[in-house]
C-alpha cells in the first residue's frame, strides 16, 4: 500500500503553507512511486479554553495535546504527546510533529486522532475534547493546510472506522465561518489567485464576520487547528497492483516534468471509431478463414494466460475479435474473447453469444469468473451455470458460498443461478441446510434483503412439495421443519449465553451456572423431542444436549462448548459464539479446505484440519471442536513441541524420540499451513492460535485478520515461528529440508490454479464481510502473493527465500513473548 503523486516534481520545497516550514530539506518525487518521507504536520491552536473546575477561575492551565495514527481502524505506532502551559486562548501550539510512520505506509482509510487533556489540576488528567480527521479525502487526494477539528466535548478520540468522533463538521451544520475557512485555505495554498488590495479588503470583511459569529454562537463548542504538510501538487493515494499504471520516471534534469494525465486509460472517440470499423461484422466470413501468425499466436497465449483480475487493452481485445474462429478449439480463451466483446453492440452480442454455444466447453474455475459483476449478459451466466451443473455435490459445495454471493449480481430475483442452487438442494441435505444458513445470514444486508428472500422462499415452496422417496427418505415438509428446528436450537444457544454472561463470578461459577440452565429451565435441549440436524454437518442427527461434559471458554465473550448425543450412538462437539462475527472465519476455513481439495487431486496430503465453521447470524455462529492443545500451553507444559509429541507417540528408534509418521505428520501440517496462511495474508499469529492434535496435526484458528493487515507491528512474510523449527530438529536438519520441500511444492500446486482461487474471491468482494468489502483490492492482494509473473522453478527460490527471511526475522519473536506475558495477566 502506498500513496503516489499524482505530479511528478523535479526539484520541491517540502514546505507547509503560510509561515509554517515544515521541511526545508530538497526531495524529489517520482511518478506513481513511494513517499518515503515521514508524516509531518502542526499543531496550531485550540481557541477555546477548557471548562473550569470547582467553580474557580483558572488563570493558568496546562493542556496537551495526544496524536494516534489510525490505520484502517487499528492504531499504529505509539500515542504523541505535545505540552502547552498559557495563560489563557487562544492556546496557541504552533508545535511541530514528525511521526515515524512515512506516507508510503498509509492507506486510503489512515486518520490522525487527537485528545486534548487539562492536567492543570494536578490530580490526574480530564479530557477537554477529541476529534478524528482522515489524511485522505473522498477522491482520494492527501489532505493539506490549515483543518479546523471540531472537538466532541470530554471525548476521547475514536478512531475506529466509523468513527465516533469525526472532526469534520457536516455539510447541514457549516456555518459561515466554516465556509469562509475553506476558502481561505484554498487561497494559501495557491488555488485562488493572490490580488493584493482585494485581499486586503477581503480578510478585513472575514476577520468582522468572524468576530460577530463568535459572538453570537458564544464559543458553543471548542475546535483544534492543525495544519498538514502542503506540497506544490496534489498527491493522489494509488495501491500498487497488477493494473497499476507506471509511467517513466522524472527526468533527471529541471528541464522536462511529466505531469500526470487524468484522461489517462479513458476511451478515446477516434481509436473507438477505428475499433468499431475494424470489428465490422460484415468481415464475419473473411474472420473464419484468418490463422495467427508466430507473433500473433504468442500474444495471444499471453492473454490468455494472464490472470482474470487483469484489465484487457483495447488492442489486445481487437487481437482476440480478429481471431476468434481460431480460437473456438481453446476453453482458456473463452472468458478473454466475452471480455472482448462490446456488449452495447447489438450485432456484435448476438454473434458473440452463438460463438459461445459452439466454444469448446469451458472448466467450472472458468465459469465462475462469467458470474461475477463483470459479466452482465443473461446470456453469458446462463451459459455458465450450465457448466456448473457438471459439477459434482463435493465439488459445488466447495463454491456454495461464492455462489450465494453472486445472486448479488443476477438481473431478476428469480434467475437462473437461483433456480439451480435450489434444485440441487433438493437432493443433497447438506447443501439444502448450507444454502438456507447462507441465505439467511444474507438477509440483513438491506441493499439485498429482497433478493435473498426470494430465494429462501423458492427454497422453502419447493422442498415442501417434495414428497417421501421409497427408500425410506422424509418427505419434503419434514425436511425442512428439521433445518428450521436449527434457528430455534441457535436461538435458545443465545438466550442460555446471555444468563451465562450475566452471571457474577469465575469461569467455574459460570460453568456451574450453564450446567444448572442445561438441566433445569433449558432442560428440553437435553432430549429433543425429534432429533435436529447438526448445522456443522447436516447428516449428523443430534438428540440432545450433555449438560455434564459442557463448558465455556475463558474469554471476554464466553463461548459455550457443548457436547451433543447423536442418534448413532456417539458425540459431537461444537463452540457456539455469541458477539463475534464468524463470517470471515468461515471463508477462510472454506478456503483452507478447497486448497486440501486441490493438493490431493494432485496426491500430496498434508494433513490440513479444515475444521467447519457456519455463521448463523453477522454476529453469531458456530465452530466444530477439535480436541487439541494451543502451542503456548504446549510449551508452558512441555518446553517443547518435541517432549509433546513424544508423550503420545513414543519411538526410541525414531527421529528426536518420535515415531517418523507422527514427526511426518506435523512437518507436512507446519508445510500446508505455512504456505495457506501465507497466500490468505493471515495476521495476528501467535501461540494461543497454533493449536496441535495429538496425532502431530498443526492447524491453526481465529482469522480476524487476512489481506496482509496485521495488529503486531513488522510482522514476518510466513507465519512460521521458532518452536516450530526447532520441533524439525532445527534449520540444518533433512527434515526442516523437506519442510521447505513441501512447501515449494505445495505453492506451485496452489498457483496453478490461482483462476479458481481468485475468481471465489472476486464473487466474495461485494460481501458484507467487513475485511473483504472495504477493500477494493482484496482479490489483487491474494494474487500478488501467487507471483505470477514467475516460472516453477521462479517461484521455489522465491518461496525459499520467503522461509529464509521468516525463519530469521527476530522480532516477532519479541512480539511473542510481551503477547504471552498479557495473556498470563489477562
Amino acid at each position: 500500500m502506498a500513496a503516489a503523486a499524482a505530479v511528478g516534481i523535479s526539484r520541491t520545497s517540502a514546505a507547509g503553507a503560510g509561515s509554517s516550514n515544515i521541511n526545508s530539506s530538497e526531495f524529489r518525487f517520482f511518478l506513481s512511486c513511494d513517499i518515503s518521507l515521514p508524516l509531518t504536520f502542526r499543531v496550531l491552536q485550540a481557541p477555546i479554553p477548557p471548562p473550569a473546575q470547582d467553580g474557580l477561575d483558572k488563570k493558568v492551565s496546562e493542556l496537551f495535546v495526544e496524536c494516534k495514527l489510525y490505520i484502517d481502524g487499528i492504531q499504529f505506532g505509539l500515542p504523541v504527546n505535545t505540552r502547552l502551559e498559557s495563560s489563557g486562548p487562544p492556546y496557541c501550539w504552533n508545535e511541530l510533529i514528525t511521526l515515524c510512520t512515512k506516507y508510503r505506509d498509509l492507506t486510503s482509510l489512515a486518520q490522525l486522532a487527537f485528545t486534548v487533556w487539562d492536567v492543570s489540576s494536578g490530580e490526574g488528567k480530564s479530557v477537554v475534547g477529541g476529534a478524528t480527521i482522515f489524511l485522505f479525502n473522498s477522491k482520494k487526494q492527501l489532505k493539506t493546510g490549515k483543518q479546523k477539528l471540531q472537538l466532541w466535548p470530554q471525548k476521547e478520540a475514536d478512531g475506529r472506522v466509523p468513527t465516533t468522533t469525526p472532526g469534520k463538521v457536516p455539510k447541514n451544520e457549516r456555518g459561515e465561518i466554516e465556509r469562509l475557512e475553506r476558502l481561505v485555505n484554498k487561497y494559501e495554498r495557491g488555488q485562488i489567485q493572490h490580488v493584493d488590495w482585494l485581499d486586503r479588503l477581503a480578510f478585513s470583511a472575514i476577520d468582522k464576520v468572524k468576530e460577530k459569529e463568535c459572538e453570537r454562537l458564544e464559543n458553543s463548542f471548542s475546535s483544534l487547528v492543525v495544519e498538514f504538510c502542503s506540497f506544490e501538487h496534489r498527491v493522489v493515494f494509488q495501491e500498487s497492483g497488477a493494473n497499476f499504471y507506471a509511467p517513466t520516471p522524472v527526468s533527471l534534469s529541471n528541464e522536462l516534468v511529466t505531469v500526470w494525465d487524468p484522461e489517462l486509460g479513458r476511451t478515446n472517440p477516434s481509436e473507438h471509431k477505428q475499433l468499431k470499423l475494424a470489428r465490422s461484422l460484415t468481415r464475419g466470413i473473411i474472420d473464419k478463414d484468418l490463422k495467427p501468425s508466430s507473433n500473433e499466436r504468442k500474444s495471444l497465449q499471453k492473454i490468455i494466460k494472464c490472470p482474470p483480475t487483469r484489465t484487457i487493452l483495447p488492442d489486445e481485445k481487437q487481437l482476440v475479435w480478429k481471431f476468434r474462429f481460431s480460437l473456438m478449439s481453446e476453453k482458456k480463451a473463452l472468458t478473454k474473447f466475452l471480455r472482448s466483446v462490446d456488449w452495447s453492440d447489438i450485432q456484435e452480442a448476438k454473434q458473440a453469444v452463438e460463438l459461445m454455444g459452439k466454444w469448446e466447453t469451458i472448466d467450472v474455475a472458468d465459469a465462475l469468473e462469467l458470474l461475477s459483476s463483470d459479466f452482465n449478459s443473461e446470456e453469458v451466466r446462463a451459459y455458465a451455470v450450465s457448466v456448473l451443473e457438471r459439477a459434482d455435490d463435493e465439488e459445488l459445495q466447495c463454491y456454495l458460498l461464492q455462489l450465494v454471493q453472486a445472486l448479488r449480481f443476477e438481473r431478476s430475483d428469480k434467475s437462473r443461478l437461483a433456480h439451480f442452487l435450489v434444485n440441487r438442494a433438493l437432493s443433497n441435505i447438506e447443501i439444502a441446510s448450507f444454502l438456507r444458513w447462507y441465505v439467511v445470514v444474507e438477509l440483513h444486508d438491506h441493499a439485498y434483503a429482497k433478493r435473498y428472500y426470494s430465494t429462501y422462499d423458492m427454497l422453502e415452496d419447493e422442498m415442501m412439495k417434495m414428497v417421501a422417496r421409497e427408500d425410506g427418505d422424509e418427505d419434503g415438509f419434514r425436511l425442512w421443519q428439521s433445518l428450521s428446528r436449527q434457528t430455534e436450537l441457535t436461538a435458545q444457544l443465545c438466550s442460555i449465553m446471555k444468563d451465562v454472561r450475566n452471571t457474577r463470578g469465575n469461569a467455574e461459577k459460570k460453568i456451574e451456572k450453564l450446567r444448572q440452565l442445561l438441566s433445569g429451565v433449558h432442560s428440553e435441549l437435553t432430549h429433543f423431542d425429534e432429533p435436529i440436524r447438526s448445522p456443522l454437518a447436516p447428516t449428523l442427527l443430534l438428540t440432545g444436549v450433555v449438560p455434564q461434559e459442557s463448558s465455556i471458554f475463558k474469554s471476554s465473550l464466553i463461548p459455550l462448548r457443548l457436547t451433543f448425543k447423536t442418534a448413532n450412538g456417539g458425540t459431537s462437539k461444537m463452540i457456539f459464539k455469541k458477539g463475534d462475527d464468524l463470517r470471515q472465519d468461515q471463508l477462510v476455513i472454506q478456503m483452507v479446505s478447497l486448497m486440501d481439495r486441490l493438493l490431493k487431486l494432485e496426491n500430496m496430503d498434508l494433513h490440513l484440519t479444515p475444521y467447519q465453521v457456519l455463521a448463523t447470524g453477522q454476529d453469531e455462529g458456530m465452530v466444530e471442536f477439535i480436541p487439541s492443545s494451543p502451542l503456548a500451553q504446549i510449551i508452558s507444559e512441555h518446553r517443547s513441541i518435541t517432549s509433546y509429541l513424544q508423550k503420545f507417540h513414543p519411538d526410541e528408534d525414531g527421529p528426536f524420540g518420535i515415531t517418523a509418521q507422527c514427526l511426518e505428520t506435523f512437518i507436512k501440517s507446519c508445510a500446508g499451513y505455512s504456505v495457506i496462511t501465507y497466500i490468505m495474508g493471515v495476521g495476528d499469529r501467535h501461540l494461543d492460535n497454533l493449536l496441535i492434535r495429538d496425532d502431530g496435526c498443526l492447524f491453526h484458528v481465529d482469522f480476524g485478520f487476512i489481506l496482509g493487515r496485521d495488529p503486531k507491528p513488522f510482522p514476518p512474510p510466513m507465519k512460521l515461528c521458532k518452536e516450530m523449527v526447532e520441533a524439525m530438529g532445527g534449520t540444518e536438519s533433512q527434515y526442516y529440508t523437506r519442510f521447505k520441500s513441501y512447501c515449494c511444492e505445495a505453492y506451485n500446486i496452489l498457483r496453478n490454479n490461482s483462476s479458481l482461487i481468485l475468481n471465489l474471491f472476486t464473487l466474495m468482494e461485494r460481501s458484507s464481510i467487513p475485511d473483504i468489502s472495504t477493500d477494493e483490492n482484496a482479490t489483487l492482494k491474494v494474487q500478488e502473493k501467487f507471483r505470477l509473473d514467475l516460472d516453477d522453478e521462479e517461484a521455489i527460490h522465491f518461496f525459499q527465500g520467503l522461509i529464509n527471511d521468516s525463519v530469521s526475522a527476530l522480532f516477532p519473536q519479541m512480539v511473542e513473548t510481551i503477547h504471552r506475558w498479557a495473556q498470563y495477566w489477562r
